[in-house]
């Protein structure tokens, strides 16, 4: 029997959560064009669908909350895809370590993320508490604060929160 998935609109709240959700086009904390939903517009630009679907390229014109969400689900398609091809046991995870491996892979990028070799080794090998050390040591967490005290909750018990305890030590 197939292990349960986490759906599109659970990832999609909880990146908006964290990402924010901008209908013009800004510059990141590291200088990347982005709009929508955390969407890199430097490193992932529009396909042709996606300019079709919406209009225009999105780099001096706003979207709507729709078309963020629709450039959010195809960014969804292809953080699973690089998951299925690159870490292919990430799927063996319950839904909400399933969701930290898709919020670490959409915010870090495929390439970034494999370099967490031991996080990673330990995520696959079920020590999850270990991971979520080894991810809080990380320059990540330091950048991303609060977002990476959530995936180091989820990632050590299962369970994703928005507001893990403050006094909770890894």
């Amino acid at each position: 029997m197939p292990k349960p998935m986490i759906d599109d609109d659970t990832c999609i709240q909880r990146l908006m959560f964290n990402e924010g959700c901008k209908l013009k086009s800004y510059r990141d904390s590291v200088g990347k064009l982005t709009i929508g939903i955390g969407r890199n517009l430097d490193d992932n630009p529009l396909t042709i669908e996606e300019q079709c679907y919406i209009g225009h390229n999105c780099r001096t014109l706003f979207i709507s909350n729709e078309q963020a969400a629709y450039l959010c689900r195809n960014d969804l398609k292809r953080v699973r895809a690089d998951l299925d091809k690159e870490l292919p046991w990430w799927r063996d995870l319950n839904p909400d370590r399933q969701f930290v491996m898709i919020d670490l892979c959409f915010n870090l990028g495929k390439n970034t993320l494999l370099t967490f070799k031991k996080t990673l080794n330990s995520i696959a090998t079920g020590y999850y508490e270990l991971a979520a050390k080894q991810l809080l040591q990380s320059k990540y967490a330091r950048q991303v604060g609060i977002r990476a005290k959530r995936n180091a909750y989820a990632l050590k018990y299962g369970n994703y929160v928005i507001n893990p305890p403050k006094d909770e030590v890894y």
